[in-house]
């Protein structure tokens, strides 16, 4: 038995289709069996609402009186992409502004879209098709020719959760992580969200029409990082038609911001395997809790889980019961999943057969990078003086050492830097004292493990050659110089 999309979108044209959430079809499946659900059910609606950091926003300004050419563009002192064409930006949801720490791009979004205004900041280049060279306006959603939304990766399939095995608090991505296995957190909305009741992407794919912050948007293909089953989807939609209240700008304290995006896919009941996968239980739907304690790519796992013994508030770790959280609004998926119903039985949201197939399969690789050469690795011994050292003894030492830099050292630690153009100035100008007398005081630095290039930059910025590397507690155990660091070029 089988039934097609066209069949289904006939029935809601009519009025007469059968539209339940995913959370109502667990129960129908478990009382009337895959098939007997299968029969009764045309459509199930899923969703979810959570932090989607992979989320942003096309935009067309319209060309200004005379036109620029837009070469940096920021809205409300968020820079936004400008390498597209002279008046289009694409403006990412995590990207910061650049006078406040608690504000982003994911900020300006939801500002436009509750429909306030922003400010709107450009400079150009000047050609003679686009002569301005610079702009500052103010604009609203309604002033723009497009404002279209498409987001690289929203909609995991499920995330693995988080914990933290150190001593000292964590900051990430996943949200505050208390020390010594304080907390766990999660994502993810597990038996609800779209891609665990359907899989193996029959009916998610190319050109599914979807339920996009309360807008219809579209899925244009798999997201990035798409490993089932851990998959993703690319989502596009119209900004200008979205509502406030399903998406939501955040900050999560020391890692940044991010945009919480409300998704909602219907999943059309096309035969009795479909009603079965519609049926899964968050029983069934497992991940691992893995360490951020460990300050490595591939993070040990503490524990596998399945999504039903993170949504009961505990787990088990090392024989203690730890607190679970989520990070994800199980309130606002079941309200977009409500939404997305009402409209399919309204006859105002009609069904799309994908067009292309989203991978099953996908190998998730790590980035290819050469090995960081880092200070330690070409570092001098350095050799040090005291505030106290004479002038003449330091003169000795540069001449006899073949050495152009001493730090200067009391008690063990950095106080200074003594160079032989230092040495050479006082001899000139007969000021013939102590180290103290002629060093300087503020030493731009180098640590151990710090890349060489960033050595490099510091160098060029301050136009110095060579930084005394130092340890936490500034203590000297080494030089790095210009000199080494051409060397290493030349190897």
């Amino acid at each position: 038995m089988k039934r097609s999309i066209e069949e289904i979108n006939e029935k809601i044209k009519r009025g007469d289709v059968c539209v339940v959430t995913a959370e109502e079809m667990k129960e129908i499946v478990e009382e009337l069996g895959p098939k007997g659900a299968f029969k009764e059910v045309d459509v199930v609606t899923t969703g979810t609402f959570g932090a989607m950091c992979s989320s942003g926003a096309f935009f067309n300004f319209g060309h200004s009186d005379p036109p620029i050419k837009m070469r940096r563009v920021w809205l409300n002192d968020v820079e936004a992409y400008t390498g597209i064409a002279a008046v289009d930006a694409y403006l990412g949801a995590t990207q910061l502004s650049e006078s406040r720490d608690d504000y982003g791009g994911a900020h300006v979004i939801e500002e436009l879209v509750s429909g306030k205004e922003v400010e709107l900041k450009a400079v150009g280049y000047p050609t003679d098709c686009y002569p301005r060279k610079s702009i500052v306006t103010e604009i609203s959603l309604e002033d723009l020719n497009q404002a279209v939304m498409v987001n690289p990766r929203n909609a995991y399939q499920r995330y693995k959760a988080a914990t933290n095995s150190s001593d000292r608090i964590l900051r990430t991505y996943m949200g505050t992580l208390l020390p010594n296995f304080g907390n766990v957190t999660f994502a993810g909305c597990g038996e609800i969200s779209p891609l665990n009741n359907d899989p193996e992407y029959r009916t998610i794919g190319i050109g599914t029409r979807i339920f996009l912050c309360g807008a219809k948007g579209y899925v244009i293909g798999e997201g990035t990082q798409h490993s089932p089953p851990f998959g993703t989807l690319m989502v596009k939609g119209d900004l200008k038609e979205m509502k406030a209240e399903y998406m939501k700008a955040i900050v999560m304290p020391g890692y940044g911001v991010s945009l919480c995006v409300g998704i909602g896919v219907p999943i059309p009941i096309l035969d009795e395997e479909m009603a079965r996968f519609t049926g899964v239980r968050d029983e069934e739907i497992f991940t691992e809790i893995i360490d951020f304690g460990v300050p490595r790519r591939d993070k040990p796992v503490v524990k596998r889980v399945s999504y039903a013994e993170l949504k009961s508030g505990r787990v088990e770790i090392n024989g203690e019961e730890v607190r679970v959280s989520p990070l994800s609004s199980y309130y606002m998926a079941r309200k977009i999943m409500e939404d997305l119903k009402k409209l399919i039985e309204n006859g105002e949201f009609l069904l799309t057969s994908p067009v292309e197939r989203i991978p099953t399969k996908s190998t998730l690789k790590p980035m290819r990078q050469r090995e960081i050469k880092v200070v330690r690795s070409v570092m001098t011994k350095a050799i040090t003086v005291t505030p106290e050292t004479s002038v003449e003894e330091v003169a000795r030492i540069i001449i006899q050492r073949n050495v152009n830099h001493l730090p200067v050292v009391e008690d063990g630690r950095l106080v200074g830097i003594v160079t032989s153009w230092d040495v050479a100035k006082a001899v000139a100008m007969g000021k013939l004292g102590k180290v103290k007398d002629i060093m300087t005081r503020n030493v731009i630095t180098a640590s151990p493990d710090e890349p060489i290039d960033i050595a490099a930059r510091k160098m060029e910025r301050y136009n110095i050659s060579a930084l005394p590397v130092v340890d936490s507690k500034r203590r000297v155990l080494g030089l790095v110089t210009s000199e080494d660091l051409s060397k290493l070029l030349a190897r």
